[in-house]
């Protein structure tokens, strides 16, 4: 039972986080109606922003103090929305009438020139890097189990992130407008709705979020990378599909399921070297058997 519990514990943490990169992917294609494949790499850059912000910080508080730690996620997190506004302003905004297959593209090429660009840069480089401890670290044992406050600290920031984003998103008159949009662009449009202005906030609020998950997978792992964002930006991307495409609370629940079906299957015997392949595997059975994922809804397109 303990076992059980301890990886029931590591696979909702790992889950947290696949959950609030999914949330960027099923935002902006809510909103837009495509896949921005640089997604998981503006969570790597907000991995390393906190790894650059972390000395800065600790020249005006404590090293390892829960305000410094909260400082840095707040300011990487305004680092990736702004990464993301530019992104969408610079590549995407002027394919916005283009066909899809010219977007998506154009989204593959931008993820692979900030990840090689980085990679080749001697600000980053291409060796792993170790990233600072932004808080101090204390770990519990109950009986066995163990519970590390890295953990504690992942869930309750992202249920309290999710939480904020379904206020803006349901309370605001900001995600009233992005779910008008989402719902009928032309007749937002004619209600007086700025399109541009809706479509960059929604990218700089997902980048956001992947910023934050850069940050606690940082904490967690230790090691950070330019290639880092790509496998886990693919299992984010799946965890958006499983939940629904489209739908938030969908893909919240598909990146918990997505980490809980990882991190079991990396303690089973025999299962423990395909856990990298249980996402991609979970992503074709449901793009075969219910496309429009758990909480997704089934929708006829005219033609």
């Amino acid at each position: 039972m303990n076992e059980f519990l301890q990886q029931l514990i590591n696979g909702l943490s790992l889950g947290a986080i696949y959950a609030l990169i999914a949330l960027g992917y099923t935002m902006v294609y809510g909103v837009l109606r495509f896949i921005n494949f640089a997604h998981g790499d503006v969570f790597m850059l907000g991995a390393f922003a906190g790894y650059f912000l972390s000395p800065f910080v600790n020249r005006f508080l404590p090293a390892e103090s829960y305000l410094g730690g909260v400082l840095v996620l707040i300011l990487a997190m305004t680092i990736c929305a702004i990464i993301g506004i530019v992104i969408e302003f610079l590549a995407y905004r002027p394919l916005r009438n283009r066909p899809r297959l010219t977007v998506l593209t154009t989204a593959i090429g931008v993820s692979l020139f900030i990840e090689y660009t980085c990679q080749n840069s001697h600000v980053f480089g291409a060796a792993p890097q170790k990233f600072p401890d932004l808080i101090p670290n204390t770990t519990w044992n109950f009986s066995g189990l163990v519970l590390d406050s890295n953990q504690v600290i992942v869930l309750a920031t992202t249920a309290l992130l999710l939480v904020a984003l379904r206020f803006i998103v349901q309370k605001t008159k900001t995600g009233t407008a992005m779910r008008a949009l989402a719902f009928n662009e032309q007749a937002a449009a004619l209600m007086g709705v700025n399109i541009n202005s809706i479509i960059s906030f929604t990218f700089g609020l997902g980048s956001a979020l992947a910023g934050a998950g850069g940050i606690l997978f940082a904490m967690n792992y230790a090691s950070i990378d330019p290639l880092m964002g790509v496998q886990i930006g693919l299992k984010a991307f799946v965890a958006a599909v499983l939940g629904g495409i489209g739908n938030l609370a969908g893909a919240a629940l598909g990146g918990l399921i997505i980490g809980l079906l990882e991190t079991f299957a990396g303690g089973i015997p025999g299962l423990s070297n395909y856990r990298d392949g249980i996402a991609f595997a979970i992503l074709i059975l449901i793009l075969i058997f219910k496309p429009a994922g758990l909480l997704g809804k089934s929708t006829v397109e005219k033609v």
